[in-house]
C-alpha cells in the first residue's frame, strides 16, 4: 500500500506491586521508521490510579516516566547521564530498549504492529483507545 508505513507500538503500564501483576495503562509509545517517529504520551488519571493503588507515589511515577519522554526525544534531550546515553542510540534501538521486558513498576506491554499514513495521529488514536478512560 503506497503511502503507508509500518509502525510498532506498546502501552506503558504502572505496576506498583510487580509480584501481583496488576496494572493500569498510563501511556502509549509509537515507533515508525518510515516517518522517523518515536514518541510517547501519558494520561494521568490520578483518581483511578489511587483507587487501584492507594500507596502509589504519583509524583515519583511522573519523574520515572519523564525518562521515557527524554529517550524518545533522543540525544537533544536533557536528563540524567544514564538516560542521555540511551537517548544517543539510534531510534530503533531506543524503542527496543524502552519496550524490553523488565521487572519494575513502569513496564511496557508486548509490541504490536500496524500500518499508518500519519504516525502522530495513529499514536493519539491508540492512546485514546487503550489509555484514556474518560
Amino acid at each position: 500500500m503506497q503511502g503507508y508505513h509500518l509502525y510498532e507500538y506498546a502501552t506503558i503500564r504502572l505496576i506498583p506491586k510487580v509480584e501481583r501483576g496488576e496494572f493500569v495503562n498510563i501511556g502509549t509509545m509509537l515507533y515508525c521508521s518510515g516517518e522517523k517517529f518515536l514518541q510517547c504520551v501519558f494520561h494521568w488519571d490520578e483518581k483511578r490510579m489511587l483507587a487501584l493503588f492507594p500507596e502509589v507515589d504519583i509524583a515519583l511515577i511522573k519523574i520515572y516516566c519523564q525518562s521515557f519522554e527524554v529517550i524518545c526525544k533522543g540525544a537533544t534531550a536533557k536528563g540524567s547521564d544514564t538516560v542521555l546515553s540511551i537517548a544517543e542510540l539510534a531510534m530503533a534501538e531506543r524503542f527496543r530498549w524502552l519496550t524490553a521486558t523488565r521487572s519494575t513498576i513502569i513496564q511496557s506491554s508486548p509490541v504490536h504492529t500496524g500500518q499508518t499514513r500519519d504516525a502522530h495521529a495513529t499514536l493519539q488514536k491508540i492512546h485514546a483507545t487503550l489509555v484514556e478512560t474518560e
